[in-house]
């Protein structure tokens, strides 16, 4: 009785919090924790009943793990698995890499209303649609009327397929990518740099510290939480790819699945052209169990070199 008192005590002292925060829990609850409900049709073949959806799910019949067995049989488990990793890892630690640096130059630029224009136009990108994006490189990239295409021409060249050869759209897709987010990721860091207290500076200055060595033994020492923190979630979303990226860039173009093949997208045609809905919905339970057990590894290892920068 007393932990029950006790809890509703503290309840009614943090209300107003609570209450702040009272928006974004129903929105997980209806979005995200309810329908992991429908995890339970990766272990069944889904078939539509006449009363609706629960029905569906409830007198569809039980094939227990079927449905992964024949995802991993075929060659699309080990092309979208292989795609999904090697692109995420790429962008985490480029994307990584990159919004750091941008962080840190801005941070350092004496004339901090340029400093503002440089971060308003780096951010821009992020905030255009992956389907608007799409036609800007189709207009780089057209076969007939694509700019490197005239270019090549304008030098006696041959002309590029561009939507048929597989080998350039890795380097497309990294630098799509990096350019739409190095921008929006470069804010977090550029916050956690301009908040160091300057009296850190000030002291290494004294000391005879250049920028570099400030850089290195004041900047980057104090903003490690941060980028380990936001590490240990991004691997955690190696198993999720941007959709946008992955689907409309190379504008669903065959010739391309194999270097464009990632689970989402696998998900998304197996829903719209086979309608295999349980075969997806297994897809999409194998991509969140191990990007679940992907950060726990990940925060163990790192609770092993530094219990400071766990995440718990």
């Amino acid at each position: 009785m007393k932990r029950i008192k006790n809890f509703f005590v503290n309840v009614y002292k943090n209300r107003v919090w609570l209450l702040m925060v009272l928006p974004g829990t129903i929105w997980f609850l209806f979005f995200s924790y309810l329908p992991m409900f429908g995890t339970v049709i990766a272990f069944k073949n889904f078939r539509y009943d006449a009363e609706g959806f629960l029905a569906s799910v409830l007198n569809s019949e039980w094939v227990g793990f079927q449905n992964f067995e024949f995802l991993f049989s075929t060659n699309d488990a080990f092309v979208i698995t292989r795609n999904t990793i090697l692109y995420n890892a790429v962008f985490i630690i480029l994307g990584l890499i990159l919004s750091v640096f941008i962080a840190i130059v801005l941070s350092e630029l004496a004339n901090k209303k340029l400093a503002k224009v440089y971060q308003t136009g780096m951010l821009f990108p992020h905030f255009l649609s992956w389907v608007v994006i799409s036609y800007f490189v189709f207009t780089f990239l057209s076969v007939d009327r694509g700019l490197l295409n005239k270019i090549f021409e304008w030098f006696g060249l041959e002309a590029v397929s561009w939507y048929s050869e597989t080998e350039y759209w890795p380097f497309i897709l990294i630098f799509m990518s990096m350019w739409k987010g190095v921008g929006y990721g470069s804010i977090v860091y550029l916050a956690a740099i301009v908040g160091i207290d300057r009296t850190y500076f000030e002291a290494a200055m004294i000391d005879g510290a250049n920028k570099w060595q400030q850089i290195r033994h004041v900047t980057m020492p104090m903003i490690t939480p941060l980028i380990v923190i936001l590490t240990i979630l991004n691997v955690g979303k190696i198993f999720n790819s941007d959709f946008g990226l992955f689907f409309q860039v190379p504008r669903d173009s065959g010739a391309l699945y194999p270097v464009t093949n990632v689970i989402d997208t696998y998900v998304y045609r197996g829903l719209t052209t086979m309608g295999e809905i349980s075969m997806s919905t297994a897809a999409g339970l194998y991509q969140s169990v191990v990007g679940f057990i992907l950060v726990m590894l990940t925060n163990y290892l790192v609770k092993k070199i530094d219990k400071e920068y766990a995440l718990f």
